[in-house]
């Protein structure tokens, strides 16, 4: 019999205190809603407590969400309980998590009690807030670390006290799945009354088991994985909720349960969550990461365009991803080249293969990464790598003033006429980008700007990615110096030449289409 998983989203709270700066109500709520729509059962927002603004928060959300349960976290302590109450009432449905570490060192060295002290304060504390709500849950904080003894006795004592679930933490990522599943399966089989409660898991990835530590607490009888959306919190994280939900997913029939989670929306939960908290998701993050569904090999691309299954276990439409990506490198094969041709709508007629895979490889290994718009120039335009560039800037100046304004004064080489633009914007390089635009007559949208140190130090070189968007089409753009305005301007006009480029190719293949129109009808 397949039983549910119930997910406890802590993105919120622990995944929120771990970030740099703090979010505000508004972007808490933001959050909120894309938890909600994406399925979690119960979402903790806060720790009420801690300050008027997270009190605010927890209020807001528990008034404004009606689909997912509202925790609010509380230490055991009267006025914590009071104050995690007075800010969830509000809500429909909600929970008050209190928590008490239970190892040695935390109650030695941080709590400055022995462990019947622990235990009288978990059952006052749980009696107390069950004053509230039925739905308290109780944290055996650093219960990777309780001696098993101590922490079968104190479940046991938590779930007569009317704690309705229990949460093992491992509070600082130290056991391996075989350790975890271990505690579990004990308090399975030493706690009475074990069946009256939920069993949760909150892991930490110190040394990168939280998500396996997971899925082992599930074999072992857990129902409630606690963690938080691209595995974002305290030091190295938490369990990455998106990873056990498709575990889970893939995992069905072994693992013999299930989640309410609407998978589709992951990717874009994922985004939301990435963009508010300002922190980036790793190319190579499993599920989410740019990488997940991309192929550079050859041998993994051919594969992939016959069967997908031979190196995708996950459909990339299934948690809101388009499609997967085929990275153009000199390690591609003939069939990624082709496909890409073929995605821009060019028949095998149109082109050489064997001519355009071998002027692609010797592009590949010179620029690192070959995008679409290359592969047309190498097609259609012949000995492109000597095609000098059309647009080439010769001299930029900038003024800065007040409120951020700031003047642009641009001289840039447009084929064998030069041309000069002044512009302002809210700083330097939006007014250089402006008189670019100005000169040129191209209606680009900037959609991507990315900044990379090369080096370190006074001399370290900035390196300036973008990517523009020119008739719904996306270009990238790169440029390299030490001042950061320079490279800047460098990126967007080496997008500008990648887009000029591709106007040619256009050019050209109306030329070709008119001729050989003529020579079929004989003139």
């Amino acid at each position: 019999m397949e039983q549910k998983i119930i997910i406890f989203d802590t993105t919120l709270r622990d995944g929120e205190q771990s970030l740099q700066v703090s979010l505000n109500v508004k972007q808490k709520l933001q959050i909120a809603f894309a938890l909600e729509k994406l399925g979690v059962d119960i979402m903790e927002v806060g720790f009420p407590i801690s300050s008027p603004g997270d009190f605010e928060s927890v209020h807001t959300i528990a008034q404004k969400i009606k689909n997912s349960c509202i925790c609010g976290l509380a230490r055991c302590i009267d006025k914590d309980i009071d104050v995690a109450a007075e800010a969830l009432k509000i809500a429909s449905n909600f929970r008050i998590h209190i928590f008490l570490g239970t190892s040695n060192l935390h109650i030695q060295s941080k709590l400055k009690k022995n462990f019947k002290q622990i235990v009288e304060m978990a059952i006052y504390a749980i009696k107390y807030a069950r004053k509230y709500t039925d739905d308290v849950e109780f944290s055996c904080e650093d219960a990777g670390r309780t001696q098993i003894d101590n922490l079968c006795y104190i479940v046991e004592a938590a779930i007569k006290a009317g704690a309705k679930t229990i949460n093992i933490p491992d509070t600082v990522g130290y056991t391996i799945p075989c350790q975890f599943k271990k505690i579990i399966k004990t308090l399975y089989n030493r706690v009475p009354v074990i069946d009256q409660a939920i069993i949760s898991v909150h892991c930490h990835d110190d040394l990168g088991m939280a998500v396996g530590n997971s899925i082992t607490a599930i074999q072992a009888g857990a129902r409630q994985i606690e963690g938080t959306i691209n595995g974002i919190g305290e030091r190295a994280g938490n369990t990455a909720l998106e990873e056990v939900i498709m575990a889970i997913k893939i995992h069905k029939p072994l693992l013999k349960a299930y989640t309410n989670i609407k998978h589709q929306e992951i990717y874009r939960t994922s985004q939301i969550i990435s963009q508010l908290c300002n922190v980036p998701i790793p190319i190579n993050k499993a599920i989410v990461g740019n990488n997940a569904f991309s192929h550079s090999s050859g041998i993994h691309q051919d594969g992939v365009l016959k069967n997908r299954k031979n190196y995708e276990i996950i459909e990339p439409s299934s948690i809101g991803v388009q499609e997967a990506k085929f990275n153009l490198t000199s390690r591609s094969g003939r069939a990624a080249v082709k496909h890409h041709m073929n995605k821009m709508g060019y028949q095998d007629s149109d082109y050489d293969m064997n001519k355009l895979y071998e002027v692609f490889l010797k592009l590949a290994d010179k620029k690192g990464q070959v995008f679409d718009y290359d592969l047309e120039a190498l097609a259609f335009i012949n000995n492109q790598e000597e095609q000098p560039e059309y647009f080439h800037l010769e001299y930029y100046n900038i003024q800065s003033r007040s409120f951020n304004l700031a003047v642009a004064s641009v001289k840039l080489k447009c084929g064998n006429t030069t041309h000069s633009k002044s512009a302002t914007g809210n700083g330097p390089i939006a007014a250089i980008y402006e008189a670019l635009n100005n000169i040129t007559g191209l209606s680009i949208n900037l959609e991507k700007y990315q900044l990379t140190s090369k080096g370190h130090g006074r001399d370290a070189l900035g390196q300036v990615d973008v990517v523009v968007t020119y008739k719904k089409r996306c270009f990238h753009g790169v440029g390299l110096a030490i001042d950061i305005i320079e490279s800047s301007t460098k990126a967007m006009v080496n997008a500008l030449n990648n887009i000029w480029l591709v106007q040619q190719v256009e050019i050209k293949r109306q030329k070709l289409q008119y001729n050989n129109k003529n020579i079929i009808s004989g003139k």
